[in-house]
Order: C-alpha cells, then sequence, then structure tokens
C-alpha cells in the first residue's frame, strides 16, 4: 500500500481508526511509535522515556506492544501504566517525568475501534509540528523496512500498578476537605478504564458506591452503557434514592450526572454548577469560561446573570484548552462533558470532574438539581448524517443553499452550526430554538440535503 504524504493521520484527538486496518495495524504502528521516538530523540540529544496506558478494548495489548516495540527501534525506553485513564497517563507523564505520553484508547467509540493519543511533559497534547512530522515519516518508514513488524515483541510491557495508585492519591489528595461519608453514589465506569479506579476513590473518600459496568471483557466497552448511555444510570439513581449518578466514557476523559430526581447533567450545565463555586470562591479571576461551539446558548445566558462571560472554542478538548490557555481562563469544556482546569491538569478528567461536582454540593450543603438552577437549556436538536467525503459545506451548492435557508427561517431567536467529526467520517447538524418541532423539522431537512449530496 502506497500512503501519500497528504493523507492526515491524526484528528482533533489522535489518531483513531478500526484496530487491525491501516492506520492501526501491524505494520504502520511500530511506524508510528519509531518515527514518535526518532523525532524526540533529535528534539532532546539523548534517548527519550515514554509511558504507556490503555483502556480495556481487546486490542489494547497488542496496539500497545506494537508500538513500544517500534519505539524501542527508534531509540526510546518505553514503560507501561497498564488500563489507566486518559488524564491519568497525561498526569503520570508530568509527575515522573517522562518525556511523552502515549494512551491507547477510542475514548467513546466502541470496542472495535481503538487510537494513539500522545501527551507532552506537563500534560498537555503534543504540538501539531510532531504529528505532521510523524505523518511525513510514516510512508517512508512503512516502505522501507526500517521497522521490523514481524518481529517478536520483545518490548511487551508488565504493567506498573505504582503508576495508576499514584494517580488516585493524587486525585484524592487535590480535595483534602471533602468528605463523602454518607453520600450515596451510583457510577457507570462504561466496563472501560474507570472500572476498577472511580469505585476505589470515591470509596476512599467516604462514599457507598454502587457500580453498575465495572467488567471488562475487551468487547463491552460503552456497550449500551456510559456517558451515551445513561438510561440505567437513570433508572439505577431513581430505584436506589442515591445522592447522584456519575457516568464516564471508555478513557474517563469525560463524565456526566445524573441528579437525585434522575435528571440528566451534561456538561454546560456542570459547567455552570462550577463556575458558580469558582466565582463564589475568588477562582475565576477573569470572569471567562471556554466552552465551545456546541454549548448550549442557555449556558451563555445563565452566566451573563453572573456577570461571566462564555468565550465559545472550535469542537475539541484541544482546542478548548487552546482557548484557555490564550485567555488565561480558569475553566472550560464542552457539551459532551470534557471539563478542563488548568490549575489541575491540562486534560479533560472525568474523575477530577466529579471530585469538583461533589465538592460544590458539600460547600453549598445542595444537592445537584439545586445546584443546576437557573440554568435553562434552550432547545437543541444534533443530527449525525454519515458521510464518504468531508467537503466544505459552502463548496456544495445544494447544502450551501439549505444552509442559508434555515438560518433565514431561524432569524435572530435560533442559530445553525454545521460542522464535521474529528474522529468519525460524519457530518453533524445542530440547531437552536425556542420550538423543539421546528427546529427537529429543519434539521431533519437540512441533513437528508447532506445525506444526498455526501453520503
Amino acid at each position: 500500500m502506497k500512503l501519500s504524504t497528504s493523507v492526515k493521520l491524526f484528528g482533533t484527538d489522535g489518531i483513531r481508526g478500526e484496530a487491525g486496518q491501516f492506520p492501526l495495524d501491524n505494520e504502520t504502528i511500530p511506524a508510528i511509535g519509531a518515527s514518535f521516538a526518532q523525532i524526540m530523540k533529535r528534539q532532546l540529544g539523548r534517548e527519550p522515556k515514554f509511558v504507556i496506558g490503555r483502556d480495556t478494548r481487546e486490542s489494547g495489548d497488542w496496539i500497545e506492544n506494537a508500538f513500544s516495540a517500534g519505539a524501542e527501534q527508534g531509540g526510546a525506553v518505553c514503560r507501561s501504566a497498564g488500563v489507566i485513564t486518559t488524564p491519568g497517563v497525561a498526569f503520570v507523564t508530568d509527575r515522573f517525568d517522562f518525556d511523552a505520553g502515549i494512551v491507547i484508547s477510542a475514548s467513546h467509540n466502541p470496542f472495535h475501534d481503538n487510537g494513539i493519543k500522545i501527551f507532552a511533559r506537563g500534560g498537555k497534547k503534543v504540538d501539531e509540528s510532531i504529528e505532521k512530522a510523524i505523518e511525513v515519516d510514516i510512508e517512508s518508514i512503512r516502505g522501507n523496512g526500517t521497522v521490523n513488524s514481524s518481529a517478536p515483541c520483545a518490548a511487551a510491557l508488565s504493567a506498573d500498578p505504582a503508576l495508576g495508585s499514584a494517580y488516585i492519591e493524587y486525585l484524592a489528595g487535590s480535595f483534602p476537605d471533602l468528605d463523602l461519608r454518607g453520600v450515596r453514589i451510583v457510577t457507570d465506569c462504561a466496563n472501560g478504564a474507570a472500572s476498577l479506579l472511580a469505585p476505589f476513590l470515591f470509596r476512599k473518600l467516604g462514599a457507598e458506591v454502587t457500580v453498575l459496568n465495572d467488567g471488562p471483557d475487551g468487547r463491552n466497552i460503552n456497550l449500551n452503557c456510559g456517558s451515551l448511555h445513561l438510561e440505567q444510570l437513570q433508572e439505577t439513581v431513581s430505584n436506589q434514592a442515591a445522592d447522584i449518578g456519575i457516568a464516564f466514557d471508555g478513557d474517563a476523559d469525560r463524565s456526566l450526572f445524573v441528579d437525585h430526581k434522575g435528571a440528566i447533567v451534561d456538561g454546560d450545565a456542570t459547567l455552570w454548577v462550577l463556575a458558580q463555586m469558582m466565582a463564589d470562591s475568588g477562582q475565576l479571576v477573569n470572569r471567562k469560561v471556554v466552552a465551545t461551539v456546541m454549548s448550549n446558548i442557555g449556558l451563555e445566558a445563565a452566566l451573563k446573570t453572573r456577570d461571566i462571560e462564555l468565550v465559545r472554542a472550535n469542537v475539541g478538548d484541544k482546542y478548548v484548552l487552546e482557548s484557555l490557555l490564550k485567555t488565561g481562563s480558569e475553566l472550560g469544556g464542552e457539551q459532551s462533558g470534557h471539563i478542563i482546569i488548568p490549575e489541575r491538569g491540562l486534560a479533560g478528567d472525568g474523575m477530577m470532574t466529579a471530585l469538583y461536582v461533589l465538592e460544590s454540593m458539600q460547600e453549598r450543603k445542595a444537592r445537584l438539581a439545586d445546584l443546576v438552577e437557573g440554568f435553562r437549556r434552550f432547545p437543541q436538536i444534533l443530527v449525525n448524517v454519515r458521510v464518504k467525503e468531508k467537503m466544505p459545506f459552502d463548496e456544495v451548492p445544494a447544502i450551501d443553499l439549505a444552509a442559508k435557508a434555515t438560518e433565514e427561517k431561524l432569524g435572530d431567536a435560533g442559530r445553525l452550526l454545521l460542522r464535521y467529526s474529528g474522529t468519525e467520517n460524519l457530518a453533524r447538524v445542530m440547531i437552536e430554538g425556542t420550538d423543539q418541532a421546528v427546529i427537529n423539522e429543519l434539521a431533519g431537512d437540512l441533513a437528508q440535503v447532506i445525506s444526498d449530496s455526501l453520503g
């Protein structure tokens, strides 16, 4: 297979695809590891040190071994953190002075997908310049035999449990006054990376914990559970009269919540809860919260009542982080549940977010439903459309005309957002307005035009 260097391997959240297929195949993964090791070796002038962590997908082991085999051929030393969350890898990279942290995960995707995310020291994802350098390297490395992909994986690593333990101690130690004794928590671990870590953390802080979906078998990660499927969590919280439900995705870099009434509290509502707490404690110094273009305009309206400005970034936690650092802001996140608090770390962290929410409940002696008051969600619909190619919408006449017609119908009482997924071949149609039935019809009509044109 001849790969053009114009092919972009990295999306908004690293490399992602179906395990076993290009670029996550036995030939390309070692090439990626070797390329990254050689780039880092040139930059550092010495052999780089990498730590690798993964979620619970059945492909995680062999992808980790293939990457480490290539990286070691490229001159790096690798160490494994085993099954650990994405933010856990970011923390370990910084705390233990690794030169980079590699996460083998496809986050919320089904088990047959996987991915490679790379963090630099400090917990920030590597610069796009490194990603582009790897992309340029891949064709020549895969084609000239410099990586022996058929060699036994002598680099197969034994997981070091001390790394995950250090991460849990860090999380618990970051909230020295948080006392969860008597707090009833239901947590859905999505059969993913949080399956052991999250229940242990909450119990360590004194909570009474009921755990859902903590039995990963390599194929059930995110399967009808976790942050994308909250029905079971809602039912269990209601049936057990729990105080809160907490749902993670496969790599636990995001979390969504269910209040004691069984109502869903998404990332926008979480930002509202945390913004109030941080503003009251003087931690929201510049009175700004960073969200994305997908966040509901109801969040913007709620924040205005507290004299807090909403700054919108492109979709993707990397863009939220860029905006946070550029504006010097203390809080940002996405509707999907990625929350970033730069003072604590530069990666979205579902378990850290949960501790902040629980701390807010404790400090204000209030239930989560009470903390969400003041945030009124405007009707919103999001429709995903499978596409064969991602052409700019304004370059497809039928889509351009339909989009403009939709915006005219919405007027000043709503908004339309068209974008492509950064990780899948999907077009996303998001519409907000004052009438749910109207925006549903508008979104359906526009989605059909996109499907007819690009599907």
